[in-house]
């Protein structure tokens, strides 16, 4: 998700303000602390103009 969201240009404050949901949040799932609820990938994703899969994708 870092590497999308980087790609896109936004800043994790910039990328959870689109999605309304706290920075706090964002940077909890960019670092797979907490997982995102199916809606608010949907939004990343969307925010991000990128498939949701890439999101979803295990870290290695």
């Amino acid at each position: 998700m870092t590497w999308a969201r980087e790609k896109a240009g936004l800043t994790k404050r910039a990328l959870a303000s689109e999605v309304d949901i706290s920075e706090q949040l964002m940077g909890e799932i960019e670092f797979g602390w907490r997982s995102a609820t199916p809606a608010n990938l949907a939004r990343i994703a969307a925010a991000l103009n990128c498939p949701l899969v890439v999101l979803e994708r295990k870290r290695q």
